[in-house]
């Protein structure tokens, strides 16, 4: 089954590993919501984080996983952690993948990075929801996600549902 997947990643610094792992996904024929170029995410940046925030949720809009691409600073992005709660709200499944072993435009990979990303939101009962709690992670590299990515996603898809 196509999903309409968001992938979530820090821009600045991983936007060279996420087009990686974008243009793997896109050549196997999925969809991938979430993505922007620099110049477009400059503009979008120029009216605020209103506006940013606003560009988020209609990227959410048809999604039902949302994949975070987790770099070595990912965890302390503030538009990365609204994804992820706003991901959690909408009822997304989600998962984590580790991109610090691709390479980026110079060559050089990244130490791996934390997933402590704060309370996604309250599960059914009111108590506090975490990443650990609701994704499972993998490494792009090491777990062979060029070939694994859509089974992973799909996986995560069905375990919530969707």
């Amino acid at each position: 089954m196509s999903r309409h997947v968001f992938f979530s990643f820090h821009y600045k610094n991983d936007v060279w590993r996420a087009y990686q792992v974008r243009n793997s996904w896109v050549t196997q024929g999925k969809t991938a919501a979430g993505f922007i170029d620099s110049a477009e995410f400059e503009k979008v940046k120029q009216n605020g984080k209103e506006a940013v925030k606003k560009w988020i949720d209609s990227q959410l809009v048809g999604t039902s996983v949302t994949v975070v691409l987790i770099g070595c600073d990912t965890s302390n992005r503030e538009f990365v952690q609204y994804e992820l709660k706003k991901s959690y709200e909408r009822g997304n499944a989600i998962l984590g993948v580790h991109v610090n072993n691709l390479r980026d435009k110079d060559g050089r990979t990244s130490p791996k990075g934390d997933t402590n990303f704060g309370e996604l939101g309250k599960d059914v009962y009111g108590n506090p929801v975490y990443f650990f709690n609701v994704a499972k992670e993998y490494d792009y590299v090491k777990d062979g996600g060029y070939n694994n990515l859509g089974n992973w996603i799909e996986q995560a898809a069905k375990q919530k549902g969707k």
